[in-house]
């Protein structure tokens, strides 16, 4: 590894370069009437010739940020009004997409101005001159081997591994250049290789060179990483996909593979985030590789189960050669390479919402529990209804280099796959309180309904006794009780009938989903305390997950629970999150007993699994000491953070999750 280099980017001395700042042009573009098409392009033209060639030292794949993040394009006021016309999702800006990558890769931009638009056409010269400049500074420092690789890429097609890296890194920047954000890498693995097969086998290429590049390209997904908009520093969607179907009955795992998950467990960093495709077919060697990046701590790998994902999108309507080429958004969702334009994300269903608002109306008069059930249903639909309700006339701002990777086509009007997801939070917490109502009101009638509600409209203060039997004797999802799990299935269920069949207005489908994103904490300030015992202000646990305050302590009971609904009824992405004391590799078997864990998961048809492997004794002292614990990783909803970076309550969430062992 490049030591200097790795030294350099990881003590944020790159951001010492960041001198430039656009003036705010939204005022002269409003004045002037221009199109949203126009502004993007003329924005980024200004942005690419104002920016200043750096190259860091010893590096191979070049271009780095020197201007801070523009202003918008639009004035307040325009989006305003915008809003006032259309539904906007999150800023505006495309985003949580893949392209198809080796698409341009095989162009050149120059080749790629017969299909441009004018504005297309004005960007790809502006990214050709800033691409020029690099070129005349490396030859300016002596480093001819950068310059021979400018010369080539990206105005032509790449040849070579190397070029191939530097021809993605200069388009990986340059989308986030233009105002676009969560913008992931795709099944690295399947579109790179060839070009690395290509180097070996003309012997132009060593395997120790290759792993170099790839290191430093590695590197480079750090460089302006603190530029991409997120909610908190980390959630920036640099997702990378390896392994998975071929698309011939087999699956990948090549030498790129192998070179990604060591070069990942060599710089320990955030980015690039990696996720693995895995199935029955998948051998345990694979999960232990994965299982060495979460000892040390990475967060990742994330893991996605072909045997169920790609069944699932198949019965959603994808083609089966599309399912099978999934890859994920910038957390956990599933989308389809250059062929969707889904906003996965799109909005969030709470379940314990409508479990409060069944237990304050309907749990008084229901005669059965099934009346009651019935009413939680009633209201996961009613949230549902609301989500789709507000999606009328959805507007993206167009970007025309995004479009570049699409053949010129305006990617923001839509694409073959338009579907819209919404995410299901706190799931363990509604099902806990539906076996928790169950067991006290119907079954044993020890509680009454009005007593039950004035406990927890109190938050159970001078209710200690019922609060004890609630967080420590009641069923628990996670504890393989079948008492509490069967709610876990009713729940995904009934999510499943509130969503199915249902078409949004661009021709696309809505797809439930498991995944919580950042609502896990919005939607638990949301409500008080709930039926299960959870007291106002706790959060929901994150994802797919048994709540905090559970007592468990087998994670294996965990996999058994959390495996037992239909997984294919709500995939829009959302995986199972366990932590691990991170003590628990200090015995070197404990990395298989993890892996065939992670292998039994899949085994029961699960469809997405995060680790995390965290210490709370480190944890609690990062929050002290902050400064001494700058490169502490942890894993958040659906990404990997340092965690001294997070707010206080990402971090006190981190703290109070599960620690498991094997």
């Amino acid at each position: 590894m490049n030591q200097a280099l790795y030294d350099y980017i990881t003590s944020r001395r790159q951001r010492e370069l960041r001198t430039t700042t656009l003036p705010d042009l939204s005022g002269e573009y409003a004045a002037r009437g221009l199109s949203p098409r126009a502004r993007m392009s003329d924005r980024f033209v200004r942005l690419m010739d104002a920016e200043t060639p750096h190259i860091l030292p010893g590096q191979k794949i070049v271009f780095l940020r020197t201007v801070n993040r523009p202003y918008d394009c639009f004035t307040e006021a325009e989006w305003e009004d915008i809003r006032r016309k259309h539904f906007i999702h999150e800023l505006g800006y495309i985003s949580n997409i893949c392209p198809d990558h080796s698409f341009l890769l095989k162009t050149g931009l120059l080749a790629a101005r017969d299909f441009a638009d004018e504005y297309g056409r004005a960007d790809i010269d502006a990214l050709l001159r800033l691409t020029e400049r690099y070129r005349e500074k490396a030859l300016e420092e002596g480093r001819t081997d950068v310059a021979e690789v400018l010369a080539k890429v990206p105005a032509h097609p790449a040849g070579t591994f190397r070029e191939a890296l530097q021809f993605f890194r200069i388009v990986h920047y340059a989308l986030w250049a233009e105002g676009n954000y969560h913008n992931t890498v795709g099944r690295f693995d399947k579109w790179m290789v060839p070009y690395l097969k290509a180097d070996m086998d003309a012997g132009r290429i060593t395997m120790d060179e290759a792993y170099e590049l790839l290191l430093d390209f590695f590197l480079s997904f750090n460089i302006d990483s603190d530029l991409y908009n997120g909610i908190q520093q980390g959630d920036n969607g640099q997702s990378m996909m390896l392994g998975g179907d071929d698309g011939h009955g087999g699956e990948i795992r090549n030498e790129l593979t192998d070179l990604c998950l060591r070069a990942s467990g060599e710089l320990k960093l955030i980015d690039p985030k990696i996720n693995l495709r895995v199935s029955k077919k998948t051998p345990l060697s694979v999960y232990e590789e994965g299982t060495k990046l979460t000892k040390v701590g990475l967060g990742f790998p994330q893991y996605s189960n072909d045997d169920t994902v790609i069944p699932a999108l198949v019965s959603l309507g994808y083609a089966p050669e599309d399912a099978a080429d999934y890859t994920v958004a910038a957390c956990w969702e599933f989308i389809i390479p250059g062929k969707g334009m889904e906003i996965a994300n799109i909005g969030a269903m709470s379940y314990p919402l409508a479990v409060d608002r069944a237990f304050h109306t309907a749990l008084p008069t229901a005669r059965t529990f099934d009346d009651f059930a019935a009413a939680v249903e009633r209201e996961i639909r009613a949230q549902t209804e609301e989500i789709m309700g507000k999606v009328k006339d959805l507007w993206f701002v167009p970007s025309p280099f995004y479009d570049l990777l699409y053949g010129g086509r305006d990617i923001s009007k839509g694409n073959k796959y338009n579907n819209f997801g919404i995410h299901g939070t706190g799931i363990s917490c509604a099902a806990d309180s539906l076996a928790a109502v169950k067991k006290y009101v119907f079954d044993e009638k020890s509680v009454s309904p009005e007593d039950y509600i004035r406990a927890v409209d109190a938050d159970f203060e001078g209710f200690d006794e019922l609060l004890h039997r609630l967080r420590e004797e009641t069923p628990k999802t996670g504890s393989a009780d079948p008492l509490a799990d069967r709610w876990l299935v009713w729940l995904t269920e009934a999510f499943h009938r509130a969503v199915d069949g249902r078409t949004n207005e661009r021709g696309g489908i809505w797809r439930a989903g498991t995944g919580s994103a950042m609502f896990y904490l919005w939607h638990a300030a949301e409500i008080g305390a709930s039926p299960d015992g959870r007291r106002k202000n706790e959060p929901f646990a994150a994802n797919y997950s048994p709540s905090l305050f559970a007592k468990i302590g087998n994670p294996a009971d965990i996999v058994k629970s959390y495996t037992e609904p239909d997984l294919k009824k709500v995939c829009n992405g959302g995986p199972l999150t366990l932590e691990f004391d991170a003590s628990i590799f200090a015995e070197p078997e404990n990395c298989t007993k993890v892996a065939s864990l992670v292998r039994y998961f899949v085994g029961r048809g699960g469809h997405q699994l995060q680790l995390n492997a965290v210490s709370r004794e480190a944890l609690l002292d990062a929050q002290i000491h902050p400064e001494a614990h700058a490169g502490l990783i942890v894993r958040i909803w659906g990404w990997s953070a340092y965690f001294v970076e997070l707010d206080r309550g990402y971090q006190d969430h981190v703290i109070r999750r599960h620690e498991y062992a094997v």
